[in-house]
């Protein structure tokens, strides 16, 4: 149960009428703000230090799949984009190829013409 301010107060007055202000004074500094229920024990401490501690651990491992499941999305992506380049290439490739044979075709046409008008 906790004492509320007008219990301390009255319990300071009759303290200071027992044993002088100075030890009363003394005394009332010694109790805790709003009661020994609020007051966490070393056991307490221990008890909330281990249950972060495990926390921390959970958060920890479940950090770690996240950071892997990254990293095997940036490989799987890294893949694609490899084989989408070579596709590219290749269709590059065969584009500059018909290209250049086209050109070629139209310049003997021209050589050819040029060779008959002479």
């Amino acid at each position: 149960m906790a004492v509320d301010e007008r219990e301390r107060h009255e319990l300071h007055r009759r303290l200071d009428e027992v044993l002088g202000a100075d030890v009363a004074t003394n005394l009332m500094r010694h109790l805790p703000p709003s009661g020994w229920g609020d007051v966490a024990t070393k056991q307490d401490l221990d008890h909330l230090g281990t249950q972060l501690r495990l926390e921390m651990a959970t958060l920890r491992g479940e950090l770690h799949r996240e950071i892997a499941d990254v990293g095997g999305e940036v490989q799987g992506l890294r893949a694609e984009m490899h084989r989408e380049l070579r596709d590219l290439n290749h269709s590059l490739s065969r584009t500059y190829l018909a290209g250049n044979i086209a050109v070629m075709v139209a310049m003997l046409g021209v050589m050819l013409t040029a060779i008959r008008w002479l």
